[in-house]
């Protein structure tokens, strides 16, 4: 009974209770706002009540709702059930692994499926009807959608037919309203030109979202959007006695412009989720019934992980919660003033942009000092996004170290940049060596009168992508560093390659993204050296050379719908909770991958051919070692955590249809031409 807050993008209303775990998912599962105590745009708070009011919730308990499914024992949970685990695990089966959500039939090449949803959502926008779209949407169309045919997007279509509610959805699902058509026209051309100014100039807000609600958060006003864009506000002579900037202050600026646009945009996104978090924070402290609700459990003291980003980027926006005001006010000045400067670049044509203004000028609004608190820094907002981010709480533990300063973030950044160089410079030379330790081998094996043998060497294997990637994300990147000179001996090149060909010993961040692990390559390559047997031994070419030969595009097909077949099995078992089908699935689909890569020469003279076999062979033995964890351990031993085991089946279960899928459209391009 009267709930007090709603999740934006899922078109539900919740209680208090389940906005702290809703809370704790983070925004790229489910974005959260206050009814009563938060600001609004009109039309975002209509779009919400309206796909509320039309069932939206029977979208995301779609199974739950068949009466066939009630055999299968999973019901909804009872108010009187507690939150915690009762509440909590349904709301993130419901809300994160979407498992009561209607499932489509598996076709074999699922971008057929996205482009057809995606066609019908750009034809039912020009509709009210709300509650299709959302279906749309959370069977995978894509709110960015551009309609071969018709030559625009969705979001288009919404504004030439005045359906401002159907523009708050998009939106909301990450459409972007300055996105152009065929012809160069943006959504909120089409408004202006079909005279729904309102939806015009709504677009137009959304589209500088972010700017708009980092300003308000520190000075309470926005820009009226039709003189100017942005609003700098200026720091109170009580908050730093001296306005001229320290040298450490001018430093850290000069790193911030030196990121490049990607970068900053992460940066930027990552602050505007922090003050999201703080101002819910503190509408939550002011609403709740402190000694029943406030608990540890409904905290959400910083920033939840999302498996999508980098450990870095993850601790990076986890440390934002230890900026005091003054910090987190001096941070998002200089991001606001430095969008500003980056705008004007790109648009010093635009008359939409007040040129007149120099970067160093400000709208003089006072921040508070910081001895004021952070409910007292938070304003009403306008919370609308354009994003999909954020999963996970996390142990809080990295946060107890105190407040960061200015220093140890440049230390950080320049420590960064380092590693950067360091791991630049041992994946060249690790590629110089591999590609050294090769010839040699070859030599010694045919001086001696013997074949060579087909070495199990792969190049920086130590690295995984998601580490690699931790390193870059808050730098521009660093030059990689000098390769090695000279070939050494055979035995020393061997000895200096073997610490890189070893599997990482630490498991820390396996809880990451899922889509790297670090798991032993010795299955992998086991599998490699199978799939080229039966090439060899019809004679396709001597061992070690590449082949040019491809299979048959129809066996290819064949070969793909089996290992089709077997994922949807393992999946459906996923999805009913049969963790112990999950040993016996993954064995079909690896026999399955193992006769389809069969099919294909040992050394395919195509490197796409090389890689999409090498993702099939490594992520099948991969699915292994994951479903073998679902098997019953022995007594005493740890408990499996069920739901981190099915994300990690999951993706290893995409990788292997993405590899497959690769391999049939190469196969069928290359057979055409």
């Amino acid at each position: 009974p009267n709930p007090g807050w709603t999740s934006i993008n899922r078109g539900v209303l919740i209680c208090d209770e389940c906005c702290s775990v809703h809370r704790s998912l983070g925004r790229h599962i489910s974005i959260v706002k206050h009814l009563r105590h938060s600001g609004w745009p009109p039309a975002l708070l209509q779009m919400v009540q309206t796909l509320a009011s039309n069932g939206a919730n029977s979208i995301w308990e779609h199974s739950l709702l068949d009466p066939a499914q009630v055999q299968s024992g999973r019901r909804k949970p009872n108010p009187q059930d507690k939150v915690h685990p009762t509440k909590s695990e349904f709301i993130r089966a419901k809300y994160q692994m979407l498992a009561f959500v209607h499932k489509l039939p598996c076709r074999d090449d699922d971008g057929v499926t996205t482009k057809d949803l995606s066609k019908q959502l750009h034809s039912s926008v020009r509709t009210g009807s709300l509650e299709t779209c959302l279906r749309l949407l959370s069977l995978g169309a894509q709110a960015n959608f551009f309609h071969p045919e018709k030559g625009t997007t969705p979001l288009h279509v919404a504004a030439k037919a005045g359906q401002i509610l159907q523009a708050e959805l998009l939106v909301v699902y990450g459409a972007d309203p300055g996105a152009p058509d065929i012809n160069g026209r943006t959504p909120m051309d089409y408004a202006r030109q079909a005279g729904h100014m309102e939806l015009a100039e709504r677009l137009v807000e959304c589209q500088y979202e972010l700017t708009d609600r980092l300003a308000f958060y520190l000075c309470g006003r926005r820009p009226d959007h039709k003189n100017g864009h942005y609003i700098i506000p200026q720091m109170a002579d009580r908050y730093t006695p001296n306005l001229d900037l320290s040298e450490l202050a001018k430093a850290a600026k000069k790193k911030l412009q030196a990121l490049n646009n990607r970068l900053f945009e992460e940066l930027a996104m990552d602050v505007y989720d922090e003050v999201d978090r703080r101002e819910n924070d503190a509408v939550w402290l002011t609403t709740q019934n402190h000694s029943t609700l406030v608990t540890e459990r409904s905290a959400v003291p910083f920033l939840p992980v999302n498996p999508e980003y980098s450990a870095t980027r993850n601790q990076g926006r986890q440390k934002l919660a230890r900026f005091n005001a003054r910090e987190f006010a001096t941070l998002i000045i200089d991001i606001l003033s430095d969008a500003k400067r980056r705008q004007q670049g790109k648009e010093t044509s635009s008359p939409t942009v007040d040129p007149g203004i120099d970067d160093d000028q400000h709208d003089y609004d006072s921040v508070a000092s910081d001895e004021d608190t952070d409910s007292e820094l938070t304003t009403q907002n306008n919370n609308n996004t354009q994003r999909s981010n954020r999963a996970k709480s996390m142990d809080s533990s990295d946060l107890s170290d105190g407040p960061i300063t200015l220093q140890e973030y440049l230390e950080v950044k320049k420590a960064l940049a380092s590693s950067e160089a360091k791991v630049q410079q041992l994946m060249k030379v690790n590629n110089n060596l591999s590609e050294e330790l090769r010839r040699l081998q070859k030599e010694v094996w045919r001086v001696g009168g013997a074949d060579p043998p087909t070495l199990s060497v792969a190049p920086h294997s130590h690295l995984h992508r998601r580490e690699r990637q931790a390193f870059s994300m808050y730098e521009p990147g660093a030059a990689p560093g000098p390769t090695a000179h000279g070939p050494p001996a055979l035995d020393s090149l061997a000895a200096r390659l073997q610490p890189l060909n070893t599997p990482s010993g630490s498991k820390s961040e396996r809880h990451g993204s899922g889509t790297d692990s670090d798991y032993d390559n010795t299955q992998t390559y086991e599998l490699s050296l199978s799939m080229g047997r039966s090439s060899e031994e019809e004679g396709g070419g001597e061992l070690g050379e590449p082949n040019p030969s491809l299979p048959c595009t129809e066996d290819v097909i064949l070969k793909t719908e089996q290992v089709t077949k077997n994922i949807q099995e393992l999946l459906r078992a996923a999805q009913e909770f049969k963790h112990d089908s999950f040993v016996p699935c993954s064995e079909k689909i690896h026999s399955a991958v193992t006769e389809m890569a069969s099919l294909f020469p040992k050394r395919p003279a195509l490197d796409a051919v090389h890689c999409s076999l090498r993702l099939l062979a490594s992520s099948a033995s991969r699915l292994q070692v994951e479903c073998r964890k679902a098997a019953p351990s022995e007594p005493g031993a740890p408990a499996v955590d069920y739901q981190l085991l099915t994300q990690q089946v999951i993706q290893c279960a995409y990788d292997i249809a993405k590899a497959a899928k690769q391999l049939v459209t190469i196969t069928t391009r290359e057979k055409k031409q």
